[in-house]
Order: C-alpha cells, then sequence, then structure tokens
C-alpha cells in the first residue's frame, strides 16, 4: 500500500508500507521517499494498529473542522478520496460509470472494502469532498 503526502512547502513525500522488515517478518515495515531523503522505519503490529488509529482519528477530526460542511453530488459525480457523510467513516475507492449505473468501492475506517451500485443521478451526501474539487 502505497499514497503521498506534503510538507509545508509543498513538496511531495511517497509512503510504501509491507508486512515484515529485511530480517524479521513480524514487524510492519514503513518507508518515507522525499526527493531528497528517504526513511525507513519498522514497527510491531501493534504499534502499527495504534498509528492507524491515531491518524484515522486526526483525520476525522480535520473533516469536522472544515469550514465547507457536507456537500450532496450525484452518484457519478463521485471521486476517489471522497468521504460519504454519515456516523460512520466511508470513503470512495473508485467509481466506475456504466450506462446508467454507477458501481463505487468503499472504503470503511477499519480498512474493510466492498462494491456497491447506484443509479447514475443518486445523491450521495458527502462529508468532505476531494481536495480541490467543491460540489
Amino acid at each position: 500500500m502505497s499514497s503521498g503526502f506534503e510538507d509545508a512547502e509543498g513538496r511531495t513525500a511517497a509512503w510504501e508500507v509491507e508486512p515484515g522488515t529485511p530480517g524479521d517478518p513480524l514487524r510492519v515495515g514503513l518507508r518515507i521517499v522525499a526527493p531528497d531523503r528517504r526513511l525507513e522505519l519498522g514497527c510491531t503490529p501493534v504499534a502499527a494498529r495504534e498509528l492507524a488509529a491515531a491518524l484515522l482519528a486526526a483525520a476525522e477530526l480535520a473533516e469536522r473542522a472544515s469550514p465547507a460542511g457536507p456537500v450532496t453530488v450525484r452518484a457519478d459525480e463521485l471521486l476517489r478520496g471522497d468521504v460519504r457523510d454519515g456516523p460512520r467513516v466511508m470513503t470512495v475507492g473508485s467509481a466506475r460509470v456504466e450506462g446508467a449505473d454507477v458501481h463505487v468501492v468503499w472504503t470503511s475506517g477499519a480498512g474493510r472494502s466492498w462494491t456497491q451500485v447506484y443509479d447514475a443521478e443518486t445523491p450521495i451526501a458527502l462529508r468532505r469532498r476531494r481536495r480541490g474539487e467543491e460540489g
């Protein structure tokens, strides 16, 4: 699994997570690579879960602090990274339009994924729209 981050100056860094580290398959490896540096870390599965829980809690607080508030979009306008409004965190992993239907892969805050099919015109309430994309 990998993704990217930005520092305060807008420079990007990619991160990768993998099970096991060289010489110790019972650890979790985390690699952060920026244009001018590279950091490789390892931790126990318990510490990895604590980090994941802390990041999730911080993400939820940041989303709640958003001045934009919830927005409603049609199912065929969903973008990867959109967060559904509701009591549980659900993030769009992907959305594929097939005729009048939209196949949306949702990911829960616990990391589970599933696919739901919507009519393209179905309104979907979002807690947060992907950065830079207001509805």
